[in-house]
């Protein structure tokens, strides 16, 4: 939703800093490649994952050049006078300034959001009338530290007649774009309809099966994602709405990215604290992790990991 040049003012005297940049870009309708390309005329480097960390708070800019980009930004967006750079000033965010942060609770409440739009736009229900009996992930993080993509194969059981699809959901990281993300349907699928909001980098894609299941009917079949659109990557989190069923997920990493250190946690739900984290031996010469959870409650589950 695009705001307004009150709603604007108002953030701007009040913060926090990354709420009054959003706002801002959003009001002069510019997005983040152009204003790249402003900065880059104004001899000032700065890429759009990092405009994109600043605008949703994961990152908060402290280095001199990152505060010169700032200064920068007050010209592109034709604003006051220091009104952002006042913003850091007064420390309104607790993120920290040169390191991708977790994804934050209301990151994830917007992706939640952002999904019940999607799925209510194909009219789909929540379930889409089947549960998971067992699912497999494989991820794989590039040479530049981002989510390349990730490989699933999926087990589901019918609780209704009539099921003829799936609708995987896929959430890049911070900076990327949906609009370039490939998706590959694999065994006993094919793709039907791909829809994507930009602003939380949530894609849906909806898989074809070959035949119509009856209740209590199993299938399988499998899928993936071509990303490699989004800044560093710190974590992968998979949501359950239901439970039951077994969830395995690897994380391959590139051999020129390599974490120092690896942990799966579980989360309740998006708003609750992590449980106490386990640290994950990374296998020399695969270059991977994996956590195997039985029996998945309502919640989330995954790895993440620290770049050194």
């Amino acid at each position: 939703m695009r705001h307004t040049e009150t709603e604007l003012a108002q953030v701007l005297h009040t913060g926090p800093f990354h709420l009054a940049l959003r706002t801002a870009l959003s009001v002069r309708g510019l997005p983040l490649q152009r204003v790249q390309h402003h900065l880059a005329h104004r001899g000032i480097k700065v890429g759009v994952t990092s405009l994109s960390y600043w605008q949703q708070g994961a990152r908060r800019p402290r280095r001199a050049e990152s505060l010169r980009a700032v200064q920068a930004l007050e010209d592109v967006l034709s604003l006051p006078g220091n009104s952002l750079l006042r913003l850091l000033e007064t420390g309104d965010s607790p993120a920290d300034g040169e390191r991708p942060a977790a994804r934050s609770y209301r990151s994830l409440l917007e992706a939640s959001g952002a999904v019940e739009r999607l799925l209510a736009a194909m009219e789909s229900p929540v379930d889409g009338g089947l549960h998971t009996v067992g699912h497999q992930e494989r991820v794989r993080i590039g040479a530049g530290r981002e989510l390349a993509g990730r490989d699933s194969q999926h087990v589901v059981r019918a609780h209704r007649d009539g099921v003829d699809r799936y609708l995987a959901v896929h959430r890049g990281d911070p900076g990327c774009e949906p609009s370039r993300i490939t998706v590959r349907a694999r065994e006993n699928c094919r793709t039907g309809r791909v829809r994507w909001d930009r602003e939380s980098g949530v894609l849906v894609a909806e898989l074809l099966f070959d035949t119509r299941l009856r209740a209590g009917e199993t299938y399988l079949f499998g899928y993936g994602f071509d990303d490699g659109t989004g800044g560093p990557s710190g974590e992968y989190v998979r949501g359950f709405t239901f439970g039951g069923g077994q969830y395995v997920l690897q994380i391959r990493f590139d051999e020129a990215a390599l974490p120092v250190r690896c942990r799966r946690f579980v989360q309740a739900s998006a708003g609750a604290a992590r449980g106490a984290r386990t640290d994950l031996t990374l296998t020399g010469r695969h270059r991977t992790v994996h956590l195997v959870e039985q029996g998945v409650r309502p919640g989330l589950v995954g790895i993440d990991w620290d770049w050194e």
